[in-house]
């Protein structure tokens, strides 16, 4: 499952990333399992906010707005921002959608409270730079939140991981079935204050392991 968008930079896209890939991200992140592990994490999200990956808009409905001032965000794909920045309209939010990639964040230093990745950083072109950037981006004290798919620790779903992820790759929009989750994100620099995991269910176990939590610089 490619839950989050294209590892192209913009103006690198083929025709099945820029119109096949969106329409997949819609329907397979909207699936029940996926929504269910969102709800324990994006409602937690409070003050200025940055997406990473915004694109489609699915997470809008589902953050506080007593506690949100606002949402930008960032996604390579504009099909998939088209309806993000229809999903915002819908549910009221303040925002600020723009097309450019988690590598290079077009943002100053130390500006948001929370920074939000669900589903993202398995098809990103460099992972670590991008983590890189989300802290950069975050204000001291400030959490990062996350909610990821990825390697699992089991060797029977890590070998099928392995097996189809050359396949699946570029069908799913670049995304990656073995990285390293809470793993990357303690490399990159933060201390994970709180974090949860498991297969979702009624998912294939090669692309069902999920990690979730909040993190601090």
């Amino acid at each position: 499952m490619a839950c989050r968008r294209s590892g192209c930079y913009p103006g690198q896209m083929g025709l099945w990333d820029r119109y096949a890939v969106p329409r997949l991200i819609g329907f397979a992140c909207a699936q029940k399992p996926v929504m269910e592990r969102r709800r324990h994490v994006v409602p937690r999200a409070k003050g200025l906010v940055l997406e990473l990956g915004a694109g489609g808009g699915i997470n809008f409905p589902l953050y506080d707005p007593c506690r949100v001032t606002r949402v930008e965000g960032v996604d390579p794909s504009p099909g998939l921002l088209g309806r993000a920045r229809e999903a915002a309209k819908a549910e009221g939010i303040d925002f600020d959608m723009r097309e450019g990639v988690a590598e290079a964040l077009p943002f100053d230093h130390d500006r948001f409270d929370t920074v939000l990745v669900t589903f993202t950083l398995c098809s990103v072109q460099d992972q670590m730079q991008s983590l890189a950037e989300a802290r950069r981006v975050l204000k001291p004290g400030g959490q990062l939140l996350f909610l990821e798919h990825g390697a699992a620790p089991d060797p029977g779903p890590a070998q099928w991981q392995r097996r189809i992820e050359p396949v699946w790759k570029p069908i799913a929009g670049g995304c990656h079935l073995t990285r390293p989750i809470a793993g990357a994100i303690a490399q990159a620099g933060f201390t994970i204050a709180e974090q949860d995991q498991g297969y979702m269910r009624k998912t294939p176990k090669f692309m069902g392991w999920t990690e979730w939590g909040v993190a601090h610089i």
